[in-house]
């Protein structure tokens, strides 16, 4: 199994010293340390969706990943143009990492911020507000961790070499998926490479209108390889992925993320691309007790062509930690390092390289323990250092510390507490690099480094197979600059609420539950659909998921997600109710063989996801999702 900087709060780790951040995605809630388990991990906000969960979700892109979670939404239309929300926070305001490796952020307001290809994922790890002091800097609402997949996922025991070829056809922009992964094992080195295309026309929504601009045409190509040393692992992780389908252009500038806009009749259309590549070197000790080292260097880039606005954020990105094992628990302390750039190149780009150059340099250390047989708790502290240089070459300096502090205690046999406040110092943040001097030279306003005060507070009931939870939350940023321009004006950014949750399992099948009511807001107002880089207006979501086991060829299962109508944004969001089902075929005639049909939006419901840009603007028309 991979190694990978996941930073989920309070995760546990083996006893033999492998750090909290940098361990295998199904051995992050291990019992040695009680905090860590999966329930108390899912009270606190932090979930992860695992290869399973994504098997049985069949994501092709971004916004299939998370179905099934009423917290975490991703809005539609093409892969350039989707986004991920957590409690109504956009993921620009998060820690976002692959493999561990920290990711810059968007080039465009009308684009996504990470181009991830769900095809090559092993799991996704996603910390809904409270983060730990070793997840990383910039964590002000949480964490997105995505684990690449490695072959030690896929090789079946006691073979050293297989091979995966999927084929896959969707009705939804007539759109066809072909993937090719070769993986094996020589001695102590691994390898896993694989390439995955996915292409086809503009999909229509359940009006059966065609959705201009939304047609599939992503290719990506992974390579991960690893080598056993008497000292540790030694992995290397390359990702590249592009999508470069035709998007709507108005005055020079896609926009992807909208239908169109109300007052242009004649829609245009410009091969527009989104491109990220990423190379990542991690070290992982073997050892344990007092000394067991992890190190990791990374570089990633991301590129936008968007017509009139281009550019390019990159960081190179660091660390090297040790694991202690003392007190009854575990002292993970390192040091941690980034230099991220945003640099503007289009064609309308003035005033030399529109360039700005943001490094931060922090120290951390995160202690979990269990303390009796009752408290279960993870303390811990980061100090962070940035210097941050603008396109016009002045210079600002801003430190900041941040401390974390969360517990669980067993109130009976089956009722749990579980509590958890984070104070966290986020810094500067990089302007928008398609507009950094876009038209004319910038002129600064003073930039502000940003802080977050989250709190979370829930109860878990847990008997056979039955799990219920509800917990309340809040994320309250502050001094968030607004990116879109040079006057670096700060705004509040808050999201509060409660979380409910059910679920029952029966070994060969499970259901579940969930339940979350999201109150974001912007300077005390309620934030508005198009408030990019802060977040959007959730509101009320229920989200449905289940399977059955039939027997052991054949599996069913599905999916639904229902908006409550808001009725607090200046334009009331309207209801929808949509829900998917597949069915799984494995004939025992044919190892290695899988049929799967979907049908996904089975009630052929015309809507636009709570999430999508503009939804409330009557001067956007807004993207409209697949029918059935």
């Amino acid at each position: 199994m991979s190694k990978s900087r996941l930073g989920l709060l309070l995760l546990s780790t083996s006893l033999a010293g492998a750090p909290a951040f940098a361990q295998d995605v199904e051995g992050i809630f291990l019992d040695a340390i009680r905090l860590g388990s999966l329930e108390a991990q899912s009270v606190l906000g932090n979930q992860v969706i695992d290869d399973a969960a994504l098997e049985r979700r069949g994501a092709t892109d971004l916004s299939e990943i998370f179905q099934g979670e009423s917290s975490i939404l991703a809005n539609g239309g093409g892969s350039i143009a989707q986004k991920v929300f957590v409690n109504g926070i956009e993921e620009s305001l998060l820690a976002v990492t692959v493999d561990g490796a920290r990711q810059n952020k968007s080039v465009f307001h009308h684009t996504g911020n990470v181009l991830i290809d769900p095809s090559i994922l092993q799991a996704v790890s996603v910390s809904e507000g409270i983060a730990p002091a070793d997840a990383g800097p910039g964590a002000l609402g949480g964490l997105i961790a995505y684990e690449v997949v490695s072959a030690a996922d896929l090789l079946e025991e006691g073979d050293s070499f297989g091979g995966r070829v999927t084929l896959g056809y969707s009705g939804a922009g007539e759109t066809l998926q072909t993937m090719l992964t070769l993986y094996g094992q020589t001695g102590a080195f691994d390898y896993l490479i694989s390439g995955n295309m996915v292409e086809g026309d503009d999909y229509e929504n359940g009006a059966d209108e065609v959705v201009d601009g939304t047609r599939a045409d992503l290719a990506s190509v992974t390579g991960k390889f690893g080598l056993e040393l008497a000292s540790g692992r030694l992995e290397v992780t390359l990702d590249h992925v592009e999508d470069t389908g035709l998007r709507p252009i108005q005055f020079g500038n896609i926009r992807p993320d909208f239908a169109g806009l109300a007052s242009v009749t004649d829609v245009e259309f410009y091969p527009a691309t989104s491109r990220r590549q990423s190379y990542i070197v991690t070290y992982t000790g073997s050892g344990a007790g007092t000394f067991a080292p992890n190190a990791q260097l990374s570089y990633n880039e991301q590129y936008i062509d968007a017509g009139l606005v281009q550019g390019t954020n990159t960081s190179l990105n660091g660390y090297i930690e040790n694991v202690f094992m003392l007190g009854g628990g575990e002292l993970t302390a390192g040091v941690d390092f980034f230099r991220d750039t945003a640099e503007g190149h289009g064609p309308n780009t003035v005033g030399g390289s529109g360039k700005e150059v943001l490094t931060n340099i922090g120290a951390y250390a995160q202690m979990r323990q269990d303390i009796g047989e009752r408290l279960s708790m993870s303390y811990g502290l980061r100090y962070d250092s940035q210097t941050f240089e603008l396109a016009d070459g002045t210079e600002h300096k801003a430190d900041g510390f941040s401390a974390n502090l969360s517990a669980d205690v067993k109130l009976s046999d089956t009722l749990t507490l579980d509590a958890g406040a984070a104070y966290t110092w986020g810094g500067y943040e990089l302007s928008e690099a398609g507009l950094i001097n876009y038209g004319s030279t910038w002129v600064y306003g003073t930039p502000n480094d940003a802080t977050a005060t989250n709190l979370r507070l829930g109860l878990r009931y847990e008997q056979g197979g039955l799990s219920l939870g509800a917990a309340a939350f809040s994320t309250d940023i502050q001094d968030a600059d607004y990116v879109l321009n040079s006057a670096r004006v700060a705004s509040d950014i808050k999201t509060e609420g409660l979380e409910l949750t059910a679920g029952y399992d029966w070994g060969a099948g499970f259901a579940r539950i969930n339940y979350t009511d999201a109150d974001v807001t912007a300077n005390g107002a309620v934030i508005g659909t198009t408030a990019y880089y802060y977040g959007r207006p959730v509101g009320q979501m229920i989200a449905l998921e289940a399977a059955q086991e039939l027997s052991p060829e054949w599996t069913i299962g599905g999916n639904a997600e229902i908006a409550l109508e808001n009725t607090d944004t200046a334009t009331p969001l309207p209801a929808y109710e949509v829900v998917n089902l597949y069915a799984t075929y494995r004939p025992s005639s044919l190892d290695g063989l899988e049929v799967r049909l979907d049908v996904e939006n089975i009630f052929d419901q015309t809507y636009s996801h709570r999430s999508n840009d503009g939804i409330d603007n009557g001067a956007i028309i807004p993207i409209t999702e697949p029918g059935r």
